[in-house]
């Protein structure tokens, strides 16, 4: 195993109880468009790749037959099956793998999801492949990740941001670079959303487990942030509280019956 997943699991077993309770990931916009446009049928098998703390995992259990939650950290499936177990979801499996290397036949799902998560990933490119493998001929694939602006300057800056705040964080990649990633693995890329959120920034450090030189380091990097940076993060005071803003892309694809690639077109 990589030294960045490595960190993954240290990261994500040693706070694990706090991903579960974090209202960050538990609601949202882009875990209610990802339901609505998704649009679960009742005899679906869902597959929710690094499900964290089950949130989205348990989001789509009451709208179809099966969900796998699959995550590469073992002390955080086993909160998320804890937190699942006292929602009453039966029909919520758990399962150790890596994003990159998915241990499921081709063709096992209707729908695979993964929300917040691909931006911890060393290979994005070889996980939607995965993705592609996986899920049956017309079925979705559906990613919701953090996505920063195409200016390289812009991106460099907002991804050592969240390096700081969280050494198991990798990359997080602009929209235009994620619809290239679902085309070149084969699928027909059709709805695609973008959402700002607002974080607390003491919030926030806290629940990664943050020092207090790491989160006086964050507040330097907020302020201090070139033009166009700041413009990305929008660092504000809301009663005497700093907080900054990210995006979120939301990208969902069909894998073809037939051999075809590029985006959706109207008729």
């Amino acid at each position: 195993m990589s030294d960045l997943k490595d960190s993954v699991r240290q990261q994500f077993g040693t706070h694990a109880e706090a991903y579960v309770r974090s209202q960050d990931h538990a609601r949202g916009e882009s875990l209610e468009r990802l339901v609505e446009l998704t649009r679960p049928q009742p005899d679906w098998t869902v597959l929710d790749v690094a499900t964290g703390g089950g949130h989205t995992a348990l989001a789509f259990a009451p709208r179809v037959a099966r969900v796998v939650a699959s995550d590469l950290t073992p002390a955080m499936l086993d909160a998320a099956e804890r937190h699942a177990a006292g929602r009453g979801a039966a029909n919520v499996e758990f399962v150790v793998a890596d994003a990159e290397g998915l241990p499921f036949p081709d063709a096992a799902f209707d729908l695979l999801t993964c929300r917040v998560a691909p931006h911890h990933f060393p290979d994005v490119r070889r996980f939607v492949r995965e993705a592609a493998r996986v899920v049956r001929p017309g079925g979705l694939v559906a990613v919701v990740d953090n996505v920063v602006p195409a200016d390289p300057e812009v991106a460099a800056y907002v991804n050592a941001f969240e390096k700081v705040h969280d050494p198991s964080h990798h990359w997080a990649y602009s929209l235009e670079e994620w619809i290239s990633f679902f085309e070149d693995a084969g699928l027909v890329v059709g709805e695609t959303e973008t959402f700002r959120k607002r974080r607390d920034l003491e919030e926030w450090a806290g629940r990664s487990g943050c020092t207090p030189e790491t989160l006086a380091e964050l507040k330097r990097l907020l302020l201090e942030a070139p033009p166009a940076a700041r413009a990305c993060l929008e660092p504000d005071d809301r009663q005497g509280r700093l907080g900054f803003h990210l995006t979120e892309g939301l990208l969902i694809g069909r894998k073809p019956h037939a051999a075809s690639s590029g985006r959706a077109t109207s008729s």
